[in-house]
């Protein structure tokens, strides 16, 4: 099994170098093939293009480092509309933002919140929902993402 850890940490610095910025990183099996996927953002969005140019610089450090113990497929995405909120970075930079999230372990009897996230206090989230604010640790979020309202 490969370094996940390092591969993260090895990709978002490059990333980083050119102004992106990794949102988050998924190693999985999908029809008994590994797939090794990248989701990446920078201000003003991602291209197609920027997506190539990413997928070939990551693929070269990547066969370089010999970081990857076995065959994958490379994918790099950009994170949609309903991009994954992790960081702490994510939660004050996407304040006021409409979200949606889901809890490890129940609070209040509730798993699932939505709400608009007033950014973060004390090691939690601060949501607002119907006038009230609700406080979730930050390290019992599942998931959370942003949940924009779209125009129909």
């Amino acid at each position: 099994m490969p370094d996940l850890r390092l591969i993260e940490e090895t990709v978002e610095n490059a990333l980083a170098q050119d102004a992106y910025e990794l949102v988050d990183m998924k190693y999985l099996q999908e029809g008994g093939r590994w797939i090794l996927r990248f989701f990446v953002d920078k201000h003003g969005g991602v291209t197609l293009d920027d997506c190539q140019r990413i997928s070939e610089k990551v693929g070269s450090i990547l066969d370089a480092t010999d970081m990857m113990t076995h065959s994958y497929c490379l994918e790099v995405s950009s994170p949609g509309v309903d991009r994954i909120l992790k960081k702490a970075k994510d939660f004050k930079r996407f304040s006021g933002q409409r979200v949606k999230v889901r809890l490890k372990t129940a609070v209040d009897g509730r798993r699932r919140f939505q709400g608009y996230l007033q950014g973060m206090e004390n090691d939690g989230l601060l949501l607002e929902n119907g006038g009230s604010t609700i406080r979730l640790p930050l390290a019992a979020v599942e998931e959370a993402r942003l949940d924009p309202e779209l125009e129909v």
